[in-house]
Parts: C-alpha cells; sequence; structure tokens
C-alpha cells in the first residue's frame, strides 16, 4: 500500500496506523477539499492515529497547531510532527499550568476550526473573545460537553460532541475502550485477571466495555452506577451490581469510568481493602480526591517511569493502596491508546463533522454529530466489516 502523503512524517508508528484507517483516509479524500486554507487548532491525545489525522488533513491543505493532555503525549510521535513541519506544543511530562500555556498558544494561530479533547480550547477561547475566524469546531469526549454545556452562555459558534454519536459510543467507547483500558492495566501491572475482583465505577459506554472484558478474562466484575437503567443494564449483563461503599471493601481492582470528579472521598479510601490497585478510565485525572489521599498517606513508593508509574501509597493504618500513573487513562499511560480500528472511526467523525461546520451553516451551541453523517459513517463501516 502506497501513502506518499506520509513522507513527510517519518514514523513507524504514524505509518502503520494509517494503512489500517480507511474509513479515514476515505472520509479526508472525499470531504478535505473544504477543509483546504483552513487553520485548525487541535488538543487531543498525541500517539500515532492522531499524528495520521493530521497528516491527512495536511494533505488535504489544513494547516494544523496540535497540543496533547497532560501525561500521554507520546514524545516521539511529537517529534516527528515537529519534523514534519507541524507546529505542536508539549511534551509527555506536562504539567497542568504548562497545558494551559500551550492551549493559548494553540489559539494563538487565529484557527477557522477547533478539534478539542474535554473542552479545554472551546473554553479558553470563549475567555478570550474567540479567534476573530473562528466559526465552530468540535469535542471528542462527555467531559468536554459537560463543561461547555455548564457554561453561563452557549458558545456562539457550532460545536459538534463527537461522543454524542452512538456509532461512537458502540465501536470506539464499548469495545475500542474496554480492549484498551484493560490492556494498559495488564501491560502496567503484569497482573493475572482470572479469578481478581474487580469493581468498575460507572457503566456508560466505557464503564461497560471495560467491565464485560474484564469479565471476559475470567474477572469477578461489581459494578457501582448511580442511574437505574444502565445499572439494571450490568445486572443483566451479568455483573453484581451495588453502591461503591458496599463493594469497595472486597474489591482489588478498582477501574474509574464516570468521568465525574472526587468520586472516590474520604469515606471510600477508608473503605478500600489492603493491597487494592486503583486505574483510571476517564479524560481527567480527578475521580480520586488526592487532598484526601495525601491525607492518609504515610509514605509512598513508586515504580517506573513519570507519567506511567506505579505508586504504592502506604497509608497512616498500615493498609497500602496502588495508584496507576495519577489516575490518568491507563490506556495511554500503559499502552497504545484504543485500537487503531476503532480511531479509525472515532477520528473519521471528527473529520466529518470538522468539514460539516466547514460547509454548512449549523446552529450555534454543543450538538450532536450530524445525524446524516452518523448513518453514512455506520453504513461504510458496516460495508468494510462485511466485505470478506
Amino acid at each position: 500500500m502506497s501513502l506518499p502523503f506520509l513522507s513527510a512524517v517519518r514514523h513507524d508508528g504514524t505509518d502503520w496506523a494509517l494503512r489500517h484507517m480507511p474509513l479515514l483516509r476515505e472520509t479526508v479524500r472525499r470531504h478535505g477539499a473544504v477543509l483546504a486554507g483552513k487553520r485548525i487548532a487541535m488538543c487531543l491525545h498525541i500517539e500515532p492515529k492522531t499524528a495520521a489525522l493530521v497528516a491527512l488533513l495536511t494533505e488535504a491543505g489544513a494547516e494544523v497547531t496540535l497540543t496533547g493532555s497532560p501525561g500521554t503525549t507520546q514524545d516521539d510521535t511529537a517529534d516527528a510532527l515537529r519534523a514534519s513541519g507541524t507546529t505542536v506544543y508539549g511534551r509527555r511530562d506536562d504539567t497542568p499550568d504548562r497545558h494551559r500555556h500551550h492551549i493559548d498558544r494553540v489559539l494563538a494561530c487565529d484557527p477557522h476550526l477547533l478539534l478539542d479533547n474535554g473542552g479545554d480550547l472551546t473554553v479558553a477561547a470563549l475567555e478570550g473573545g474567540g479567534p476573530p475566524h473562528l466559526v465552530g469546531g468540535t469535542e471528542e469526549t462527555t467531559t468536554g460537553a459537560l463543561r461547555i454545556r455548564a457554561l453561563p452562555s452557549p458558545p456562539p459558534f457550532p460545536v459538534v460532541v463527537i461522543n454524542d454519536s452512538r456509532l461512537k459510543l458502540l465501536v470506539e467507547n464499548e469495545f475500542g475502550v474496554g480492549q484498551s483500558v484493560v490492556q494498559g492495566f495488564m501491560n502496567a501491572t503484569n497482573l493475572m485477571l482470572p479469578g481478581a475482583r474487580a469493581t468498575v465505577v460507572g457503566y456508560g459506554p466505557c464503564g461497560l466495555g471495560v467491565a464485560n472484558t474484564l469479565a471476559r478474562l475470567g474477572a469477578r466484575v461489581s459494578v457501582a452506577e448511580t442511574d437505574p437503567y444502565r445499572a439494571l443494564e450490568a445486572v443483566m449483563h451479568g455483573h453484581e451490581v451495588g453502591p461503591l461503599d458496599t463493594l469497595l471493601p472486597r474489591t482489588r481492582l478498582l477501574f474509574l469510568a464516570t468521568g465525574h470528579p472526587g468520586v472516590v472521598g474520604a469515606d471510600q479510601l477508608d473503605a478500600l481493602a489492603d493491597g487494592t490497585i486503583v486505574a483510571g478510565v476517564g479524560h481527567r485525572a480527578w475521580e480520586v480526591d488526592q487532598a484526601a489521599l495525601a491525607a492518609r498517606t504515610a509514605s509512598i513508593r513508586r515504580y517506573g517511569t513519570a507519567g506511567d508509574e506505579r505508586a504504592v501509597h502506604r497509608l497512616s493504618d498500615g493498609r497500602e493502596i496502588t495508584v496507576l500513573a495519577g489516575t490518568a487513562m491507563i490506556n495511554l499511560t500503559a499502552a497504545k491508546g484504543n485500537p487503531i480500528q476503532a480511531m479509525d472511526l472515532g477520528l473519521t467523525l471528527q473529520a466529518r463533522s470538522l468539514a460539516a461546520v466547514a460547509a454548512l451553516p449549523l446552529a450555534p451551541g454543543a450538538q450532536p454529530v450530524p445525524a446524516d453523517v452518523d448513518r453514512e459513517i455506520a453504513a461504510s463501516l458496516v460495508a468494510r466489516l462485511t466485505a470478506d
């Protein structure tokens, strides 16, 4: 397979990813012309699949300025993009303050379009009054959509929320995240899953995917979920369901997938069993109350390197709790992110939605992927999966 447009991005991971991303290649080929000449400000986890998207958008004539998220940037990928001429800000060890500085630098390109992840670009753009040429953008995550929808006033430009897509929730979140989170956990710990007692907190599409993947590999899975419909779904998938405080004393592996801050607070930390290992699934590493954990920690022993470390907290009462990568997304800190085919679908939705924002008079404010776009891409994916 010849991929001449990648000649400038000399990176084996990017080349490999793009060879397995036919939906994205075809979408940019068909719809990329509307993005030619557009400046795109991007905040997205910097890894090979993202680099493939950047390469294709650049080949279509767009000018991309990019930053990642703290703790998940793959520095070799960022360096390869810089070497190809893309403006990239950020390193794996960025602090939240440095990340905010990078957000401001990205917005300084005066973008026409935003491709956001967690709402950072959109919120910062609104705080600054909005870049002069900005016409709209996309948001990858539910976390970012919640931030945007909680603003005192909706954005005066369209923001297409990719995670509102039924297609993305099914393919990328349920199946892609489920596989990659469990893979990251195994990479980080080298522990067996069969027979292990695992609790997944949150049974949205990502939590569902993690719980079902763990169960298929032999773990004994419990689910803590406050929404009665999602809790019922977990019961019908065969998982034990109960209040978090009731489940924690019997939990050995704890996966946090709610997307909300402070889910594991002082009371929950006190209920954790000795030896519990905690991993993050959600976009932000904020589901554990860090102040409460610090107040209970007598000493910490760290294994691994910054960004993918295992921090063993010895608590003042003698219990030990291990936190993986500070609860940053374990599939990106200890694995290679979501599977390529899942991200082919997710990034196709991104590229197609950016083209829709650039070409069509969409209404202002946060909104789902246009229904015709979602169905068109779903049909393309079905055709490819059933072609053999």
